[in-house]
């Protein structure tokens, strides 16, 4: 087993408490399921939000689909003026078989326009 980060991003529609709820555990469930990870290879997980997401930590969303023992952290983003507003990102530190090229990092929603190095946007 080797230690493997996977990175992930999702906008939410609007500042709300479910909102930020809903985006963020779907692409906690995402994550996990496209790189066939379980709960129990989970180490940690941190996320950051935009500065306009301030109704709920996303780390909420992670509590309500039961990872209940895995330490995570929520910190902002630095406020730069022409970044894509409203956005969720993790990464997850995971116990993993897969070499690092072979990770799957995921980005919903739009996102994926924060990674035209990988997804040509």
């Amino acid at each position: 087993m080797a230690l493997r980060a996977l990175r992930g991003a999702t906008r939410v529609e609007v500042d709300e408490r479910d909102a930020v709820i809903e985006a963020t555990a779907e692409l906690l469930r995402a994550v996990l399921e496209r790189n066939a990870v379980s709960t129990d290879d989970l180490i940690s997980i941190v996320f950051t939000t935009t500065p306009d997401l301030v109704s709920e930590f996303p780390a909420v969303a992670a509590r309500t689909i039961g990872l209940t023992d895995v330490p995570l952290l929520c910190a902002s983003e630095i406020a730069v003026p022409h970044s894509m507003p409203r956005v969720v990102r993790l990464m997850a530190f995971v116990e993993a078989d897969f070499a690092r090229a072979d990770a799957q990092h995921v980005y919903l929603r739009g996102a994926s326009a924060l990674r035209a190095d990988l997804f040509g946007s």
